[in-house]
């Protein structure tokens, strides 16, 4: 390999360029300041695009490690920025460099190509491209997650990579169930650990055994509901057995799997009965309540709080409705099919989520949210908040919360608990 360039990543700087040629409206109204400079729009996007070219020639660079940077920054961009048109006039390069890094690169290069793979498609949403893109990563994808002598992690991110990139972009029913046919043989060896612990599969595959059913449970969502039943029919009475897996991940995965796997079946069949349900609801009864003191405390909370909602779920067919804010809007999530979409997506976009559910025509459809809210500059004004105010509320806040936490200090002194 040749000397490895100096890349310099996309910054958080660059992240909060407003690429107003695209979406005049969508910045945060907080984000806006009282005094701040007027800022050349067209020059900052040109800047922007400018640097963008730079990495995408770099992903091409005999060294793996400026290879593996310019990856990064690119995903750091598409995660945080719409860049549509942007990407459309470069699509094939993208997708031959990630072809190529997936398939000549090493583990950590392998799993950035895999992320920015997932991140075209989001950008570029369903449509010809896209299936364009699909067609050539998908046999790719399908291939390393199908290698054993690949790395666990490079097979992890295919895995993940595939079933979202199936999600955005497939039309083709056939390529649905062939890529859920893929994932489907990797996290059912899972089941046959539970049985034989002599087996091949191990603690170290644990991670790709939850990623490849996180996967096809996201596929599920968009299945038809005759190939529904079939699969409820398949997995609901193997899919307990995770339950009992030594792995935090591996038990939360199922346990929500599960949830959601119910939910469907009520929707098809009113009447729906599951035989061993008592064996079922005690199990996660006792997942819900577990007080093993082997455990940490924080995986003992999460797991705690995981599994009083599924055995809600399955139980009394009840879902915690949650509200996720993104600049003016809200989203309610209400159900299992919705919670287990928005999860996947929040993985991948990780901070950029909210940015891309104001202005992202694809995710916007996906949760039904309608075309983007254009605000123009007389109602951002009006919700400005101040700074002086900002500072007030804060102050308030840090007030409250500090006498909210004394008096849980208080409760744990009188219990005689010592931490």
């Amino acid at each position: 390999g040749g000397q490895p360039r100096n890349v310099q990543p996309f910054s958080d700087e660059d992240a909060s360029i407003e690429t107003m040629s695209h979406c005049s409206g969508f910045s945060d109204p907080a984000s806006f300041t009282e005094d701040g400079p007027e800022v050349d729009e067209e020059a900052t996007q040109e800047d922007l695009e400018y640097k963008l070219k730079g990495f995408i020639d770099l992903t091409l660079d005999k060294s793996a490690k400026t290879r593996q940077a310019a990856l990064e920054s690119l995903k750091s961009a598409f995660s945080s920025k719409i860049l549509y048109e942007f990407i459309m006039e470069r699509r094939m390069t993208l997708t031959d460099s990630i072809e190529r890094c997936i398939k000549k690169g090493k583990s950590d290069e392998q799993c950035a190509a895999a992320g920015l793979a997932c991140l075209l498609c989001v950008q570029m949403g369903s449509g010809i491209e896209s299936e364009e893109i699909f067609k050539t990563l998908g046999p790719v994808l399908k291939k390393i997650v199908c290698d054993g002598t690949a790395s666990i992690q490079a097979r992890q991110a295919c895995a993940t990579c595939l079933g979202i990139c199936c999600f955005i972009v497939t039309d083709d029913i056939m390529e649905l169930y062939s890529t859920m046919e893929c994932l489907e043989n990797i996290f059912t060896k899972a089941y046959q650990r539970d049985r034989d612990t002599n087996g091949v599969s191990n603690t170290h595959s644990t991670v790709l055994h939850i990623s490849a059913l996180l996967a096809w449970t996201l596929l599920l969502t968009i299945c038809p509901m005759n190939e529904v039943k079939k699969k409820i029919e398949m997995h609901l009475h193997k899919l307990p057995s995770l339950l009992s897996c030594d792995d935090l991940n591996m038990r939360i995965a199922a346990g929500e799997t599960l949830a959601l796997l119910f939910e469907l079946a009520r929707e098809t069949d009113a009447d729906f009965f599951y035989e061993d349900m008592d064996l079922l609801t005690e199990k996660l009864r006792a997942l819900a309540t577990d007080g093993n003191k082997h455990r940490a405390k924080v995986d003992k909370r999460k797991q705690r709080s995981v599994f009083r909602d599924v055995l809600r779920a399955v139980e009394e067919r009840d879902f915690p409705t949650e509200m996720v804010k993104f600049g003016p809007e809200r989203m309610y999530i209400d159900c299992w099919v919705k919670k287990q979409t928005y999860d996947t997506f929040k993985e991948i976009l990780g901070s950029g989520m909210q940015y891309h559910l104001q202005s992202n025509d694809f995710l916007r459809n996906v949760f039904e949210l309608g075309p983007p809210v254009m605000l123009d500059a007389a109602t951002l004004k009006t919700m400005k908040i101040s700074r002086f105010e900002r500072h007030l509320y804060n102050s308030a806040a840090f007030k409250a919360r500090t006498k909210a936490r004394s008096k849980c200090r208080d409760k744990r002194a009188d219990v005689g608990e010592f931490f």
